[in-house]
């Protein structure tokens, strides 16, 4: 068996708190999500089950924050950032105060609990993208739908490449004739 090329960064913690920029592409880059006219995207129902699922991971995962995203006819690119401060637990909807030790220490416990959440890593966020995705499609749609295997990755590692990036991803359709995935 061939050797595959490697799609990560050798040795770098893709749960580390950092924004990376994605992209997913369609097998075979069938044009499944919609199409381009006249410089805009126009989302069909499985664009938009696309569109829906970005913003459900970052409700899904509280140390998920979503940039700029873009879903176009074939793929979709996306920045996405881990940040593991915006965990944000309230604790006081997981409990109520009544004063008795035996309840003291039920509450230290829950939220022992909850500060042990593992941060998830690009690439199982992106699987669980790409499946929900995939679900969601073939049950509401009941279309033959993939994605291609696996998806590309970039670690953003400045302001100024992440405006490159943001911009990008904003004139993505209209420079659709030109893009590399039409």
């Amino acid at each position: 068996m061939r050797e595959r090329k490697r799609n990560r960064l050798l040795n770098f913690n893709y749960s580390s708190d950092r924004l990376y920029f994605v992209t997913s592409c369609v097998k075979d880059r069938i044009h499944s999500f919609g199409k381009i006219e006249n410089g805009k995207m126009i989302q069909n129902q499985c664009g938009d089950i696309a569109e829906m699922q970005w913003v459900w991971l970052a409700q899904q995962y509280k140390y998920v924050i979503l940039h700029e995203f873009v879903v176009m006819p074939n793929h979709i690119h996306g920045v996405i950032e881990i940040d593991s401060d915006a965990v944000n637990y309230d604790f006081t909807n997981d409990f109520v105060v009544v004063g008795t030790c035996r309840n003291t220490s039920l509450q230290q416990q829950q939220q022992q609990q909850q500060q042990q959440i593992k941060i998830k890593s690009l690439s199982e966020l992106m699987g669980a993208y790409k499946t929900t995705v995939s679900k969601q499609i073939h049950l509401l749609v009941k279309l033959q739908f993939q994605w291609q295997r696996s998806f590309h990755d970039h670690i953003i590692r400045n302001q100024q490449e992440y405006e490159r990036i943001e911009n990008y991803i904003k004139a993505n359709p209209e420079n659709w004739k030109e893009d590399d995935f039409f």
